[in-house]
């Protein structure tokens, strides 16, 4: 299918769906490196002109990477809910933005529409809305998840609790966690990047915070951040798995770099759910992703990293995850270069995981040689809480020790709940009353019980 546009006396020509995608995306260093974005600002508004005018039901008829060659546009094509689709079955590109952010659309039209979208639809969508716009729209659609607790609740933003060390050293990580928790952090999870991909290492991580959370009687979920295969192994052995991790992303030859397939993540979401281990509910999958991962793996197909991207949600949303983000400055500027681009993104992101009914979080962070700073990651963080994000990270400092890149500190969450009034899960908020951590209006109180967790890292 080609499309053709004129601005003035010039007509710009695209030759397919794919192209036409990536001409209309708001300018990205990754675009550019991969040879697929609009030459001037010009081709880039005819783009989004005529990508307006596309039928929605083009989608279903032309894949940007074919079904033959790809698992994840199988799973796409295969799952698609023609019902669910009826609804907004007659709309271009352009009508659907307006019924998108009609007052008249509310969370039960989105949520029973999740079905009948695909990613391509929401990526081209997000193409021509503002950010108040992506704003705006997220927040109308909650997605809810549970294990120990009730994460993406309206008006209710958790963290996770990210307690990090060089060298998996068990009482520094334990320091971090008690710091976080003092500050009212960890109700999305604790979870460890580790350090090590030793299957020790990560038993050990695994017992050490299941111990924590027993003793005290946390209401979260624990989870190391470990190649799934490691996660398989570790539940061999029986070993406390919460959640679930593994990164991934939106073409099958990019999960392949990652050393996964959409059968592996079946298998390890079956030996999950038969652990029982949640208590309200049983969503237990934890996936990560970030634009520009196809690209980085030469796997994109031509793609624009954003609809790549937005792929991924489709993978996500088969196995009914607990909690999904996207990491959204941690690959580099090579893919993101500043602090405009990664605002975008992680507004793109988070409203296009919410429309497709994906639990939505965001790493707001990025690399020291991105063009962007801490102020960058505080205006991200606010429209991110104003959006409904699910969940955020809780770093000490703000700076990733480990993996050396910036992200937010247990003090950003303080302050974008009291700017905002975000309250934390329920089940959690009620046990930091409990402990006198918070008072009745979740703000920190001074006579936490601090001394209890502190002597727990002492003893045998």
């Amino acid at each position: 299918m080609t499309f053709t546009q004129s601005i003035g006396v010039r007509t710009y020509r695209f030759d397919d769906l794919k192209t036409l995608l990536a001409k209309a995306s708001p300018r990205r260093s990754g675009d550019e490196l991969a040879g697929v974005a609009a030459a001037t600002e010009a081709e880039r508004a005819a783009a989004k002109l005529a990508l307006a005018a596309v039928p929605l039901r083009a989608f279903l008829s032309e894949a940007v990477i074919p079904y033959e060659d790809d698992e994840v546009t199988r799973l796409i094509v295969d799952r698609h809910s023609m019902d669910a689709f009826a609804a907004v079955s007659h709309l271009t590109v352009g009508d659907f933005r307006d019924w998108v952010l009609a007052d008249t659309t509310g969370t039960d039209a989105l949520i029973a529409l999740a079905p009948g979208l695909t990613p391509e639809m929401v990526a081209a969508v997000s193409k021509l809305m503002r950010n108040q716009d992506l704003i705006l729209a997220a927040k109308k659609r909650p997605v809810v998840t549970r294990f120990r607790n009730t994460v993406g609740l309206p008006g209710r933003m958790s963290v996770r609790l990210q307690p990090n060390h060089p060298t998996d050293d068990a009482q520094g990580i334990a320091a971090s966690m008690i710091d976080g928790l003092m500050y009212g952090c960890g109700d999305a999870m604790i979870g460890i990047n580790p350090a090590s991909d030793s299957p020790l290492a990560i038993t050990a991580l695994l017992v050490m915070m299941d111990a924590f959370r027993e003793r005290f009687d946390v209401p979260t979920q624990t989870c190391v951040l470990t190649h799934v295969t490691n996660t398989l192994a570790a539940m061999e052995v029986g070993a406390p798995v919460d959640l679930v991790f593994q990164s991934i992303a939106g073409t099958q030859a990019a999960n392949a770099s990652f050393g996964v397939s959409l059968a592996l993540l079946h298998e390890a979401h079956e030996a999950g759910k038969s652990l029982g281990r949640g208590t309200v509910g049983n969503n237990l999958m934890y996936f990560e992703t970030g634009q520009g991962s196809a690209l980085s793996a030469n796997a994109h197909h031509g793609v624009d990293q954003q609809t790549c991207e937005t792929r991924a949600y489709a993978v996500a949303r088969a196995f009914d995850p607990f909690l999904v983000n996207t990491v959204v400055g941690f690959i580099g500027p090579e893919y993101l270069y500043d602090g405009k681009q990664i605002i975008r993104a992680g507004l793109e992101d988070h409203f296009c995981a919410k429309l497709l009914g994906v639990p939505m979080g965001c790493d707001i962070c990025h690399t020291n040689h991105a063009e962007a700073d801490q102020d960058d990651m505080d205006t991200l963080l606010t429209l991110l809480g104003a959006a409904n994000v699910n969940f955020i990270m809780g770093v000490p400092g703000a700076d990733d020790v480990m993996l050396n890149y910036q992200s937010t500190s247990f003090h950003d969450a303080l302050y974008v709940r009291e700017v905002l009034g975000l309250k934390r899960a329920p089940e959690f908020e009620a046990w930091l009353q409990a402990l006198h951590i918070t008072d009745g209006c979740g703000r920190l109180r001074d006579e936490a019980q601090a001394p209890r967790l502190i002597e727990w890292m002492g003893a045998p």
